[in-house]
């Protein structure tokens, strides 16, 4: 869930790099539906103006079925309070939206082949 389409354009590039897809969605349902076809894991710009993503994270950690995806939430590094509200909801993983540009890459890898294990203090 990436509303900026330049940013979801990199991120795609990126998948495709490391053979992988990319399916964006911008709703609940949409992403509940995604998320239920038990995808290698979700990404969410926990900036989104018009969207509550934060309880979309909630909603997914509280339900069986979707709660081993993990979720990486990125944000912009001055909102603390964010970054905070990503992890209580229950993101596996939150990084600066600069961090995550710089790491995508390796994630991306690690997200679509290997066990995921969120960094401590993320």
């Amino acid at each position: 869930m990436v509303e900026d389409l330049i940013f979801l354009a990199k991120i795609q590039e990126a998948a495709r790099a490391v053979g992988l897809a990319v399916i964006a969605g911008n709703s609940l349902p949409t992403v509940t539906s995604i998320a239920q076809a038990q995808p290698q894991a979700i990404l969410l710009d926990l900036n989104s103006r018009t969207l509550p993503v934060v309880k979309w994270v909630q909603s997914l950690k509280a339900d069986p079925a979707t709660n081993p995806i993990p979720i990486v939430g990125f944000v912009s590094h001055v909102q603390s309070d964010l970054i905070a509200a990503g992890r209580a909801a229950g993101c596996d993983l939150v990084l600066a939206r600069s961090a995550f540009s710089q790491q995508l890459p390796d994630l991306l890898r690690k997200l679509g082949g290997e066990p995921f294990a969120a960094p401590a203090g993320n």
